[in-house]
C-alpha cells in the first residue's frame, strides 16, 4: 500500500505545480427552432485542447437548456467546444484562453437535425431506454412503466438477455452473473439475495448496467458478467417528495406503499426513501423420484405447497456534501427489517408410505448497510481519486414447527437457526489520463466476510434423523471466514480506429469453512493473477467489433455451503448445502459486433474448472431425495446471442414521421428482440442427455395508444430441450402487459399491469442424480394484477448547479473509465 500512497502524493504535487489558473466559461448554445426559456432538450458539451497537433479532452458534460457554466483550472492555449444532441446537428467553435483570462463567454448556434435512417439512434439520449455499447448494455428503469412498478427482482428478471434457469441461477447472455448495487458487489446469495432484491422497489432504480465481460477494476469474484443496479440520486432545490403505492392482487391482495423525499440546501443534497412491503404468494413443488439403487426401482411422489408472507420495512437514505469545487463526500445508510413467514403443507406417497405434514416457518431479519465515499477531482483532464468504505450486517432467525402423520402415527419436529453475516471493505480507485489517448487506472481493496449459522434440531423419534448426523436434539454449526486483498492496474489506449484495454488484477483469498457435519475445517488459500484484455475496432462512428478475454474466480456462496441454509421439506425430501465445494475458475472469451447503440450480435465461450450445479441425489438404498450443489470437474459453455430493435414507426408511420420521433423517444413505437443459443458440455458428470443446445427467445415492446397511454409488453420463452444439465419437458414462458398514463403535467402517474397473463410460467424438468432420477414441477402464483400510483409534489425541476462533482472519466482508449 505504501508505494501507492507515495505515487499518489507525488502526482498530486505535480498537478499542484502545473501552470494553470481558474477560469469561468459561460457557454451558450441556443437552437434556431426552440426559445431558450422553454428549451429542455439535452445537450452534450465537449471541451478539448490542441497542443502541437495533439488533442486532449478537458471535460465532457451533459446539460439541459441553453446555458452551461464551467469552472476549472486551464492552461493558456487554444480550445474547442463541440455541442451535440439528439435534436441538433453537431456544432463546433474554438476559443482562446490567455494568462489574463478569468471570465469569458462562448456561443454556439444549434440547428435542427435532419435524420437519415443510417444516421440516427433508435433510442434517444436522455430517455434512452436501452443503449448497447461495446462493453455493456444500459437499461433505464425509472421511465419504463413495465419495469418500474414492481421490485428490483421483477425488473432484473425482465432485462434483455437475463434468464433464470431451472436450478434457480440467473444468467446474462448465457453467463453467470454477480449482482452489484451502486457499484457495490452484494455479499448475499441464494434466497437471501432474491428476498433483498424483492424488497428494493424498482422505482428507486435509475438504470441497470449489464456488463458482459468486466475488466480488472471489478472483483475477480464475478464469474462471467455483472448486473449493476444504479439507484436514483435526484437532487432538487428545496424539499420535494413523491408517494408511490403498488396494490397487488390475485388470490392474495396486499398493498405496498412508499414515500420518497429528496432535496438540496446549499452544498448538501439528500434523499430518503421509506416504504413497507406486504406481499403474499404461494409456491407449489412436486417431484416424482425414481430410486435406482433398489431392484426393482422404487417410486416416491412428493407434493409440497408453501404459502409465503413477506412483510418488510425499508429505509434508504443518502447525502452528498460538496466540500469544494473539486471534492465531495457521499454517505449512504440502508435499513431493512423483515418479518417473513411460510406455511407448509407436504405429502409423500409410495408403496407402504403415506406421509403428511404441516409446518410453520418464521423468519425475522435485520439488515444494515453503511457506505462512505470520498471523490476528488484532481484536475480538469479527468484525473480523479475515489475512496470507499463499506459495511453490511445481516441478522436473521429461522424457526420451524411441524406436525406429521405417517401411516396413522403422529410425530413432530422443531428447529431454529441463528444466521449472521458481517462484511467490511475499504477500496480506492485512481484514474490518470495521459496525452495521446492513453489512460491508466489503478486501485486496491481489502474485504472481510464472516458468516455463521447455528441450527438447533429437536426430533421426537430417532427415525427422523434426516441429516444423517446420528445426533438428536443437537446442533449443526456452520462458520465461514474470508479475507481478500486485491490490487489492479488497467491501461487504455486509442490508436486510430483501435481501442485497446489491458488489465491485471491480483487477488489473495484466505477462506476457512467449518461445519459440524464435516470432520475437519476446510481452508482455501488462493493467490492468483487475473488478466483481462479487450480490443475494439471501430468500423465507423456507429459500428464496432469487440473481442475480449478475462480470467475469473467464483467463491461458492454461503447458501451453497451451509448445511442449515436451505428448506427441509420432509423426512423423504431434504435440502442442504455442501461445505466441500471447490472455488470455480473461469476463462471467458467473447467476440461481439454492435451498431447504432441498439444492435448487438455476439458469441462467448467459457472454459470452467469445478463448476457448481444444483442436482437431486440419494444415498444408496435410501428413500430420501437430497437437493444439493456439486462441483463438476470441467465444463465448456458456448453461447451465441442477438439483440436488435424493430422500429415500428418506420414501417407504420413512414420515414419522415420516424425521423421526427427520434428526439422524443418516449413517444416511439418499437419491439426489442433478444435471442440466445446456449450449449453446455461437461466432464466428470453425465447428465444422461445429448445436448444439442437450446435457443431462448425474448421481446419487449412499447406501443403508443390514444389519450396519451403507453403500452409495454414483455414475452419470454424457453422451449423444450436441454438447458445446462436439465431436460426441459415443457416450455417455460411468461407474457406481461402494462398500461401507463401521466396526469397533471406528469405529477400523477397511473399504471395497470398484468404479469404472466396466461399463467404459463412453470418448470417441468428432469434431472439425473446419484441413485435417483427426478421429474420435478414448480409453479409459483406468478399471474398477478397490479395497480401502481405515483404522485410527485414539490419542485420538480432539477437544479442545474447541484452538489455533484463531475469526475469526468476521459473517453480514451476504449470507453469510460471505471
Amino acid at each position: 500500500m505504501k508505494p501507492y500512497l507515495t505515487a499518489l502524493l507525488m502526482l498530486t504535487g505535480i498537478f499542484a505545480s502545473a501552470q494553470q489558473h481558474p477560469v469561468t466559461i459561460t457557454m451558450k448554445c441556443p437552437s434556431d427552432f426552440t426559445p431558450c426559456e422553454s428549451d429542455q432538450n439535452q445537450r452534450n458539451l465537449l471541451i478539448e485542447r490542441t497542443v502541437n497537433g495533439t488533442t486532449e479532452q478537458i471535460g465532457l458534460f451533459e446539460t439541459t437548456g441553453c446555458t452551461y457554466t464551467y469552472n476549472g483550472n486551464l492552461s493558456p492555449g487554444m480550445y474547442s467546444l463541440t455541442v451535440s444532441g439528439v435534436a441538433y446537428e453537431t456544432a463546433k467553435t474554438t476559443f482562446e484562453v490567455t494568462g489574463q483570462t478569468k471570465d469569458m463567454g462562448v456561443e454556439v448556434r444549434l440547428s435542427q437535425k435532419t435524420n437519415n435512417l443510417n444516421e440516427v439512434t433508435i433510442f434517444g439520449s436522455r430517455k434512452q431506454f436501452v443503449k448497447i455499447e461495446s462493453d455493456k448494455t444500459t437499461v433505464r428503469v425509472r421511465e419504463n412503466g413495465m419495469l418500474n412498478s414492481g421490485s428490483s427482482l421483477d425488473a432484473v428478471r425482465r432485462l434483455p438477455g437475463v434468464v433464470k434457469g431451472p436450478g434457480g441461477n440467473l444468467s446474462l447472455n448465457g453467463k453467470g452473473v454477480r449482482i452489484y448495487i451502486d457499484g457495490v458487489p452484494s455479499i448475499l446469495s441464494g434466497t437471501d439475495l432474491e428476498n433483498y432484491l424483492a424488497t428494493l422497489p424498482a422505482n428507486a432504480i435509475e438504470k441497470v448496467e449489464l456488463i458482459y465481460n468486466p475488466g480488472a477494476a471489478y472483483d475477480a469474484n464475478s464469474s462471467g458478467s455483472v448486473i449493476n443496479i444504479v439507484t436514483s440520486s435526484k437532487k432538487m432545490k428545496g424539499i420535494n417528495a413523491s408517494f408511490n403505492i403498488n396494490y397487488n392482487f390475485n388470490k392474495y391482495q396486499k398493498p405496498s406503499p412508499q414515500v420518497l423525499l429528496n432535496g438540496k440546501q446549499g452544498d448538501l443534497s439528500w434523499q430518503t426513501m421509506i416504504g413497507y412491503n406486504y406481499i403474499e404468494g404461494e409456491n407449489r413443488n412436486k417431484t416424482v423420484s425414481e430410486f435406482t439403487s433398489f431392484n426393482p426401482p422404487k417410486i416416491l411422489d412428493n407434493d409440497n405447497k408453501v404459502v409465503m408472507t413477506f412483510r418488510n420495512f425499508y429505509w434508504r437514505t443518502g447525502t452528498n456534501y460538496k466540500i469544494n469545487e473539486k471534492s465531495n463526500l457521499l454517505f449512504n445508510y440502508n435499513l431493512n427489517l423483515g418479518n417473513d413467514r411460510f406455511v407448509e403443507t407436504q405429502s409423500t406417497v409410495a408403496d407402504g408410505i403415506d406421509f403428511k405434514s404441516n409446518g410453520l416457518v418464521k423468519k425475522p431479519s435485520t439488515n444494515n448497510e453503511l457506505s462512505l465515499q470520498y471523490k476528488l477531482k484532481i484536475d480538469t483532464i479527468g484525473t480523479s481519486l475515489d475512496v470507499t468504505a463499506y459495511s453490511n450486517l445481516l441478522r436473521q432467525d429461522r424457526g420451524r414447527e411441524a406436525m406429521a402423520i405417517e401411516n396413522g402415527t403422529g410425530s413432530f419436529d422443531n428447529s431454529d437457526a441463528n444466521f449472521k453475516i458481517d462484511n467490511y471493505y475499504l477500496k480506492y480507485d485512481f484514474t490518470f489520463p495521459f496525452k495521446n489517448d492513453l489512460s491508466l487506472s489503478t486501485g486496491g481493496k481489502y474485504n472481510m466476510v464472516k458468516v455463521s449459522d447455528l441450527g438447533r434440531y429437536n426430533f421426537e423419534s430417532p427415525t427422523d434423523d434426516i441429516f444423517g448426523s446420528g445426533q438428536f436434539g443437537s446442533l449443526i454449526d456452520f462458520d465461514y471466514k474470508e479475507n481478500n486483498l486485491a490490487f489492479y492496474g488497467e491501461v487504455r489506449k486509442k490508436y486510430k480506429k483501435f481501442n485497446f484495454t489491458a488489465g491485471l488484477r491480483f487477488e489473495d483469498y484466505r477462506v476457512e469453512r467449518a461445519a459440524s457435519t464435516i470432520a475437519d475445517k476446510i481452508e482455501f488459500n488462493n493467490t492468483n493473477f487475473f488478466p483481462s484484455v479487450t480490443l475494439m475496432y471501430s468500423l465507423n462512428d456507429q459500428m464496432n467489433i469487440t473481442s475480449s478475454y478475462s480470467r475469473r474466480i467464483s467463491q461458492p456462496g454461503y447458501f451453497m455451503l451451509d448445511p442449515n441454509s436451505s428448506n427441509i421439506f420432509n423426512k423423504y425430501n431434504t435440502s442442504e448445502g455442501n461445505a466441500t465445494l471447490e472455488p470455480i475458475f473461469f476463462n471467458n472469451y467473447e467476440l461481439k459486433f454492435s451498431a447504432f447503440d441498439y444492435v448487438q450480435v455476439g458469441a462467448n465461450y467459457m472454459d470452467i474448472r469445478d463448476n457448481t450445479q444444483f442436482i437431486i441425489s440419494a444415498k444408496e438404498n435410501e428413500l430420501v431425495s437430497n437437493r444439493e450443489f456439486i462441483s463438476i470437474e470441467k465444463t465448456e459453455i458456448f453461447n451465441a446471442y442477438m439483440n436488435f430493435p424493430i422500429p415500428l414507426d418506420y414501417f407504420l408511420k413512414g420515414k419522415e414521421e420516424f425521423a421526427k420521433r427520434m428526439s422524443t423517444i418516449d413517444k416511439m413505437n418499437y419491439i426489442f428482440v433478444n435471442l440466445n443459443y446456449g450449449k453446455m458440455m461437461t466432464k466428470g458428470y453425465s447428465s444422461g442427455f445429448r445436448n444439442h443446445g437450446l435457443i431462448t427467445y425474448g421481446a419487449q415492446s412499447q406501443i403508443q395508444l390514444p389519450w396519451g397511454i403507453t403500452n409495454n409488453m414483455n414475452y419470454f420463452i424457453m422451449p423444450k430441450g436441454i438447458y445446462e444439465i436439465y431436460r426441459i419437458d415443457k416450455p417455460i414462458q411468461q407474457f406481461d402487459i402494462s398500461f401507463n398514463k401521466d396526469f397533471m403535467d406528469k405529477k400523477l402517474k397511473l399504471g395497470l399491469h398484468c404479469f404472466d397473463v396466461f399463467n404459463a410460467n412453470e418448470v417441468n424438468a428432469f434431472v439425473k442424480g446419484s441413485n435417483v432420477n427426478t421429474h420435478f414441477y414448480e409453479k409459483q402464483d406468478s399471474r398477478t394484477f397490479r395497480i401502481s400510483l405515483t404522485w410527485n409534489f414539490g419542485n420538480q425541476k432539477l437544479q442545474k448547479e447541484n452538489t455533484d462533482i463531475n469526475i469526468d472519466k476521459t473517453n480514451q482508449g476504449g470507453g469510460m473509465l471505471k
